[in-house]
């Protein structure tokens, strides 16, 4: 298993290629990255070249080439379990021992070999339950297989196998304890967990803190398996081993400035299940250094209708490629007496009017409608990705 405090850049960069050649092996990849030398593209700079592949295009392109839309180089029959997700998307199992690459982030939340695990994600046709119990069974746990629900069955197996270790939603595990509280049921053995797929307030952790429980957080998907994760005394979200993850502009595949908020793109280098500049539409900013992540930060899929059109982030990023000369752009979404308005808040060095007016221009050529265009100072539009904000009141 690898150190989970130690990254080599450089290592993974190496496997990059091979990684491509393995994709290209796929039918829809060899039409994606079309003219790609695989030879070619060993770093940064070189794989931010490559085109994106959205999530959310894979529901589509799945349906149009049952089961993985011709992405996977291998048949369905060459891989140990097969899942689906909302979407739905079709996952295969990853290779290996630790498919989902887990075992660290478990390590770093305190789990050791030979305790048992209690594992409440579900097993039934969705992988997150198989996801944290292969990194349990990697690392040399005893996993339960409860899934969730069924919170008297769960604490009549807490009792009689005191499980040291959790896994599973936050508030799941809220749930056990307060009923195990009120029950008068025996939980005490549960002293750490490893907590994922809803929110982890900072109330609730010290809840939990209070009732002696060390828990932790990781940022895992189902088609990815562990992209970051906790790790003790430190800030943010340690980067998974393993994938190379890339922040970039919201509707583009350009990569922000450490520090920004942009949308996550990840590199997954498995020869059977090859993932490349996958964006999954999440929102996160790099800490300094880039090996760590501020975690989970909203949605980048910010999509509104206008006058009956959608307005994309993609089209707020082509007026950005129009006019280079303007920094962070926000497409903001508001009601006018009974109409929708749109106005376009643009930091630019410069307020001169010819400039406000030109992207005024370039705003109706590229959406197909009117809006007003507000220039404003270099810094002033918050940092968190956020390129249309619907602003509009709801009812």
């Amino acid at each position: 298993m690898p150190d989970i405090e130690t990254r080599d850049p450089a290592a993974l960069f190496a496997r990059l290629p091979a990684a491509l050649a393995a994709a290209l092996k796929a039918p829809a990849y060899a039409t994606h990255l079309a003219g790609i030398d695989p030879a070619a593209v060993t770093d940064r700079a070189a794989l931010a070249r490559l085109p994106v592949l959205r999530k959310g295009e894979m529901p589509a392109r799945q349906r149009e080439a049952l089961p993985f839309g011709g992405f996977v180089p291998g048949a369905a029959g060459g891989f140990a379990r097969l899942f689906t997700s909302p979407g739905p998307i079709f996952e295969p199992q990853r290779s290996g021992e630790d498919p989902w690459g887990g075992a660290p982030a478990l390590r770093a939340a305190g789990f050791r070999a030979g305790e048992v695990v209690l594992n409440t994600f579900g097993y039934h046709l969705t992988p997150g339950g198989f996801i944290f119990d292969t990194a349990a069974r990697a690392l040399g746990c005893a996993v339960i297989p409860a899934g969730p629900g069924n919170t008297e069955q769960q604490l009549d197996l807490i009792e009689a196998y005191r499980p040291a270790g959790y896994v599973g939603t936050p508030d799941f595990l809220k749930v056990l304890l307060d009923s195990g509280q009120t029950a008068g049921r025996d939980v005490s053995s549960l002293t750490k967990a490893l907590v994922s797929g809803a929110a982890f307030p900072p109330s609730l952790q010290a809840e939990f803190r209070e009732r002696g429980i060390a828990a932790a957080q990781a940022y895992a998907t189902a088609d990815v398996g562990f992209i970051a994760y906790e790790t003790p005394g430190e800030p943010g979200l340690l980067v998974a081993d393993g994938l190379i993850l890339e922040i970039v502009r919201p509707g583009t595949g350009d990569p922000v400035p450490e520090g920004e908020v942009g949308e996550i793109v990840v590199t997954v280098l498995d020869l059977d299940r090859p993932l490349i500049r996958y964006a999954l539409g999440d929102l996160t900013a790099a800490l300094p250094g880039g090996a760590r992540i501020r975690g989970w930060m909203g949605r980048a899929d910010q999509a509104a209708k206008v006058k009956g059109m959608f307005v994309r982030p993609e089209q707020v990023a082509e007026i950005a490629r129009r006019h280079p000369e303007l920094g962070r752009l926000r497409l903001v979404v508001t009601r006018a007496g009974e109409a929708d308005a749109m106005t376009l808040r643009a930091e630019a060095g410069s307020t001169d009017t010819a400039l406000a007016e030109a992207v005024s221009e370039t705003l109706r050529a590229v959406t197909k409608l009117r809006g007003t265009v507000e220039v404003v100072a270099p810094g002033s539009l918050p940092n968190d990705g956020k390129v249309i904000a619907d602003e509009r009141p709801v009812g």
